[in-house]
C-alpha cells in the first residue's frame, strides 16, 4: 500500500466516477470535485481522480488499480436497477469474490415501492446485490442501497450518482468510517488569498521558498484571467490548529505581495472578485462609482450591477465618453476605458483629489483581454481609495 506521506500516517484516496454521460462529456461531474473537497477536508491526500465509462471490464480494471494504489476509495455513480449500472458487479469481480443476495435489502427495497402505493418492478431486485462480505450503505433518500467492501488494504465505498443521495449517505456513514479509520478527526483546511496586479511567474518569483512543493503548510498558485489565487493548506487535530499553523506564512505572504493582495478568505466559500472589493470600499465610505466604457462589450459597469445590488454605491453608471465631467457634480469617483490601440488599452481614474492613467497592454489570450482590462480599471481604482484611508 502507499507510504505515508508524514511521520503521521496519511491515507491516500481516490475518487472513481462512473457513467457514459460523463465520459463523452455530457454532464459535467460535480460529483467528484464535492467528494474530492471532502476526502481532503477529513485529512486524506487525494491523489487519483478516475472517470470510466459503462464498460464493465473498465470497471473491473478501474476498481482493481484503485485499490492497489489508494487507502480509501470512494466511487460515485452506477448504482441503479438498469443493464448498465455495472457498480456491483464491477466491485464482486475485482475482488474476486460472487454477488450475493440480500434478503433484508430485498425487503427494505420493496417496502419503498410499496409505501408509494407501487409494485417493485423485478429488476431493481438487482439493487439488493452485494459482493460477498461487503456491507451494504444505507440510502434513507432512495431505491439504491451504497457498498462497503474491504479489498486488502482498501476500504471501497461506492454511493449513487444523485447528488442529494450521495451527500446525505457520506455524512452519515463513509465520513463517519473514515474517522474510525485514521484514529482521529484530523482535518485539512484552506485559506485563500486573492492577488492582481503581477503575472503568476512574478509572484512566485516574489514568494521565493514559500511555493516549495512539500513546505508545510503547501502554498499553491493559480492563475485564471490574469487574477492570482494563492491556496494555502494546513492539516490539524482542529480548524483553530490549521488556522495558527497557517498564520506564519499568511503574514509573509501579506510582507511579500503588498498591495497585489486584494482579498482574503476560507477555503470551500465563494470566491471574492476584485470588483466585489472595490465596492464595498466605496460602500464603506458612503460615495459612489461613475463608469466610462468607449468598448461597447466592456464589463465595468455589468460587474459593478452585480456586485452593488442594492444600489448604494450605484448612483451613476454612464457609458460613453462624456462623461469626463461626471466627478464631483455626479459621483465621487470615475472609471473611464477608452477604446484600445496598437494592444494596449487607456483607463483613468478621476478622484477627488486629481487622476490617475495607466495604458494596459493586451497581453494573453484574446478571450482575457475585456477581463484584463475590466481588472486594471478597478484595481487602479481600488489602489487610490487604500490611500485615502
Amino acid at each position: 500500500m502507499p507510504a505515508s506521506e508524514t511521520a503521521e500516517r496519511t491515507l491516500v484516496a481516490e475518487v472513481i466516477a462512473i457513467g457514459d454521460e460523463l465520459t463523452t462529456g455530457q454532464r459535467l461531474d460535480t460529483n467528484t470535485q464535492w467528494l474530492a473537497q471532502r476526502l481532503t477536508d477529513a485529512g486524506l491526500l487525494v491523489r487519483y481522480h478516475t472517470t470510466v465509462a459503462d464498460d464493465l471490464q473498465a470497471n473491473i480494471e478501474v476498481f482493481q488499480a484503485a485499490a492497489a494504489r489508494a487507502n480509501v476509495v470512494v466511487a460515485t455513480g452506477g448504482l441503479g436497477p438498469t443493464a448498465d449500472d455495472l457498480t456491483r458487479d464491477a466491485m464482486a469481480a475485482a475482488a474476486g469474490v460472487p454477488l450475493i443476495n440480500d434478503p433484508d435489502l430485498a425487503a427494505h427495497i420493496e417496502s419503498i415501492f410499496t409505501s408509494r402505493g407501487r409494485v417493485m418492478p423485478p429488476q431493481n431486485l438487482r439493487q439488493a446485490q452485494l459482493p460477498e462480505h461487503a456491507r451494504p450503505i444505507p440510502n434513507p433518500g432512495g431505491t439504491a442501497p451504497g457498498v462497503d467492501q474491504t479489498v486488502g488494504g482498501c476500504r471501497l465505498f461506492a454511493l449513487p450518482g444523485v447528488p442529494a443521495e450521495m451527500h446525505d449517505m457520506w455524512a452519515a456513514t463513509v465520513a463517519p468510517a473514515i474517522t474510525a479509520m485514521t484514529g482521529r478527526t484530523r482535518v485539512t483546511r484552506h485559506w485563500l488569498v486573492k492577488c492582481f496586479g503581477a503575472g503568476e511567474s512574478t509572484v512566485e518569483g516574489m514568494l521565493g521558498g514559500l511555493i516549495a512543493r512539500g513546505r508545510e503548510p503547501l502554498v499553491g498558485i493559480t492563475a485564471s484571467q490574469a487574477t492570482i489565487t494563492l491556496r494555502v493548506t494546513a492539516s490539524g487535530e482542529t480548524d483553530a490548529d490549521c488556522y495558527a499553523a497557517m498564520a506564519p506564512t499568511l503574514d509573509e505572504i501579506r510582507t511579500k505581495l503588498g498591495e497585489l493582495v486584494y482579498a482574503e478568505q476560507p477555503g470551500g466559500e465563494e470566491e471574492i472578485e476584485l470588483h466585489q472589493v472595490v465596492v464595498e470600499l466605496l460602500r464603506e465610505r458612503g460615495q459612489t462609482l461613475g463608469v466610462s466604457e468607449e468598448e461597447p462589450q466592456g464589463l465595468l459597469a455589468q460587474w459593478l450591477a452585480s456586485a452593488d445590488v442594492g444600489g448604494e454605491v450605484g448612483g451613476v453608471i454612464v457609458t460613453d465618453a462624456s462623461a469626463s465631467g461626471a466627478t464631483g457634480s455626479l459621483a465621487d469617483y470615475l472609471i473611464a476605458v477608452k477604446a484600445g490601440l496598437d494592444g494596449s488599452v487607456p483607463v483613468a481614474v478621476q478622484t477627488p483629489a486629481g487622476s490617475v492613467s495607466k495604458d494596459i497592454l493586451l497581453i494573453g489570450h484574446p478571450s482575457i483581454h475585456r477581463a484584463l482590462v475590466a481588472k486594471h480599471a478597478l484595481n487602479l481604482l481600488r489602489l487610490e481609495l487604500l490611500k485615502q484611508s
